[in-house]
């Protein structure tokens, strides 16, 4: 009977076996797996002015370069235009101004002379000369009218008859020169206006040339900024690092160093963050700005084995307001910047 019993059982497990064998269980449904979402870009920068920084220096073909007075600080706020040196040949220059300013007075003084022609007092007393003229040569005509019939009637010299309009003669040619004397004086000749307004120009070209190269010698503000730097001051002459240096703080940039491999990932306006060293604290920025040109790598970093001859492309990033306040007094700083992916490129 346990014989029997074993063989049923042994029959059941066989016939489970080959039943199983025969029908397998269905797979589970593969899982797809979730798309990867594409890498940021990570790069060395430095902190930047977005006006950059101004490096000011005397115009080239200068004979002075030496400081005579400078009239801000390091640290000093200024304004556009702002005068900020002087060289030591200003003095010179501003003189050779003031000569100018007399020359151009004086040439516009001669050519309202010569436009105006006389004086009212020469004009009147040249219109009573004629008057003058007129009443003797009015008298002297008479008289001879006079001698002439005496002279007709034997009851006159002759000679005094000639002489009679001789005299008229006389005092017409007179009065005939005294109104063309008139008539200069009261108008200018075309040739002599002609003359004295180019020597009024001329006069005024050597002015605006003065007046220029005065400005050469003095140094004024090209932007409004702060002063970062002063490389010559008064008495010193100006070397290759120039007079000073100056910038605009209010905005602050960040330029970093991306491979070139990396541009294809970025776009302007991606968000990024900004690890300054020893700091805790991440800054937000925007990328600004990137580049035109492909260049070799101008930030070194502290891996001894990393490519030195990377070829990178500058992009500069707008740093956040607050970030900018904080970040005001570390121009060139260098700092770590991280560009988060793009957000067209993960919906990709």
């Amino acid at each position: 009977m346990k014989r029997v019993w074993l063989v049923g059982a042994a029959l059941a497990v066989a016939g489970g076996a080959y039943w199983h064998a025969s029908h397998p269980a269905a797979e589970p449904p593969p899982v797809a797996a979730a798309p990867a979402s594409p890498p940021g870009v990570g790069a060395l920068g430095r902190v930047e002015p977005a006006s950059r920084v101004r490096k000011l220096t005397p115009p080239g073909g200068m004979a002075v370069t030496r400081v005579a007075r400078l009239h801000v600080a390091e640290g000093d706020e200024v304004r556009e235009g702002q005068l900020l040196a002087e060289f030591a040949d200003v003095a010179m220059k501003d003189a050779a101004v003031a000569q100018a300013e007399a020359t151009l007075a004086q040439e516009r003084g001669t050519l309202a002379r010569i436009r105006a022609a006389g004086r009212p007092s020469e004009v009147t007393a040249q219109r009573a000369r004629i008057a003058a003229l007129a009443a003797q040569e009015e008298i002297a005509r008479r008289d001879a009218t006079r001698s002439d019939d005496l002279a007709r009637t034997s009851a006159g010299s002759l000679a005094q008859a000639e002489r009679n309009r001789f005299l008229v003669a006389q005092l017409g040619a007179q009065r005939q020169q005294a109104e063309a004397d008139l008539l200069t004086l009261s108008t200018a000749r075309p040739e002599d206006v002609r003359v004295a307004e180019a020597e009024v120009m001329a006069a005024e070209a050597a002015l605006a040339r003065a007046l220029a190269d005065a400005e050469l010698s003095r140094v004024r503000a090209p932007i409004a900024g702060t002063i970062l730097r002063v490389f010559a001051r008064p008495g010193d002459q100006v070397g290759s690092d120039g007079l000073l240096e100056m910038a605009d703080l209010s905005r602050l940039d960040v330029v970093a160093d991306i491979y070139e491999t990396d541009l294809p990932r970025l776009r302007e306006g991606q968000r990024a963050e900004v690890l300054v060293p020893g700091e805790a604290r991440r800054h937000q920025a925007t990328v600004r700005e990137i580049g035109w040109q492909v260049r070799r790598t101008t930030q070194s970093g502290t891996d001894p084995v990393a490519a030195t001859d990377s070829r990178t492309v500058e992009v500069r990033l707008a740093l956040s307001a607050e970030a900018a306040a904080l970040l005001r007094r570390r121009t060139n700083m260098q700092v770590q910047v991280a560009i988060q992916p793009d957000a067209v490129a993960a919906a990709r």
